[in-house]
């Protein structure tokens, strides 16, 4: 299948575990002994990032084998969940949006299902994670294209276009028919924007087709599908120092089964007059969030880590700390000098 070429984007988790080389032993049927080997691969054509995926296995050929249904369901993962290109005969998330104030457009059950969870996080976050805000994150959008392109004519949007842009945003809107398997935007200006769920759920869905005792590293979330060789032996997993380079890590975490997953202000951003501005927008000020400059989350569920993650980064500590335990999963906040707060749960999983 013909893939687009996209820009990539460096990942805010890092694993620092790195397989070549490393072998394990596990009984054959012959009642001998295999040896497994450490294989990667990585895809550069999905979800705007770089997508590395860590496993060990007899051989390279049983390797990629096994990565075959993951590849082929995170591809349409991609494919559906696009809010910026079409594809032949596959309704995606952009068709929604095209559509908006038209017609009902009929999608693949994936969209239903990614819709509803965007749907209860809204909820769960008090409205701090809205996939409707997609006509306000457009006019952002446009600007950072515009100044990373040309530095010189960078602008930050005008408030007065991104408060008239807030009037065709609001989960109302959205209207999800399971039944028959349709979504619809009533409003004809309103869009769709499910950057902050659509990987870490499109994660967790294709990690079902993988074994057990893989690693997958998508940008800013990473998810372990069992420990190291399919044992108990945690994966390690470093966080980036949001003041340092992109392989200094600020702390490390221990990971067998589960997600880490982080937002920060450093990878994705553009500067104005001297001032960086990045790409989470606080809903309620319509500016981009200033509390952290990086919140990392731990939790079963790669697409409720993505959620929470950017849910905890456009809120206070003491709000965020109550959601995030209210969901089971523990929490890291850096803040603008450094200082770094943990739940109680996450220090126990630091290196």
């Amino acid at each position: 299948m013909n893939q687009r070429i996209i820009k990539i984007l460096i990942p805010l988790l890092i694993t620092t575990v790195f397989l070549c080389g490393c072998t394990a032993k596990e009984p054959a049927p012959a009642g001998d002994f295999q040896q497994l080997n450490a294989y990667q691969e990585t895809y550069l054509s999905l979800f705007d990032t770089v997508t590395i995926v860590k496993g060990y296995a007899v051989d390279e050929k049983t390797f990629q084998e096994s990565l075959e249904p993951f590849y082929e369901e995170f591809l349409l993962c991609h494919e559906l969940f696009d809010i910026y290109e079409d594809y032949a005969n596959l309704p995606n998330i952009k068709t929604i949006n095209d559509k908006a104030g038209a017609e009902a457009v009929k999608v693949d059950d994936r969209i239903v299902s990614l819709l509803l969870f965007c749907r209860e996080m809204y909820e769960v976050t008090g409205g701090a994670v809205d996939v409707t805000l997609g006509p306000v994150l457009s006019l952002w959008h446009d600007a950072r294209e515009v100044g990373e392109a040309n530095p010189e004519k960078a602008y930050i949007p005008d408030m007065d276009e991104l408060k008239a842009a807030l009037e065709h945003c609001g989960i109302d809107k959205l209207v999800i028919d399971e039944e028959a398997s349709t979504v619809m935007l009533t409003d004809s200006e309103a869009k769709l924007d499910v950057g902050a769920i659509a990987k870490g759920y499109a994660i967790q869905r294709a990690s079902e087709k993988l074994p057990e005792g893989y690693l997958i590293s998508v940008g800013g979330n990473v998810l372990t599908t069992g420990g190291k060789e399919g044992g108990d032996t945690p994966w390690v997993i470093g966080i980036q120092d949001p003041n340092g380079s992109a392989d200094s890590f600020i702390e490390k975490v221990s990971l067998v089964k589960g997600s880490v997953v982080t937002s920060g202000d450093y990878q994705r951003y553009y500067t104005v007059d001297g001032k960086n501005y990045h790409h989470i927008i606080d809903p309620e000020t319509l500016m981009p969030s200033t509390y952290w400059r990086g919140v990392t989350i731990l939790c079963d569920d790669s697409g409720l880590a993505d959620a929470l993650s950017t849910a905890l980064f456009l809120m206070d500590k003491e709000s965020g700390e109550k959601l995030v335990l209210s969901q089971g999963a523990e929490a890291l906040w850096i803040d603008e000098e450094g200082n770094e707060y943990y739940t109680d749960g996450f220090k126990e999983r630091l290196k």
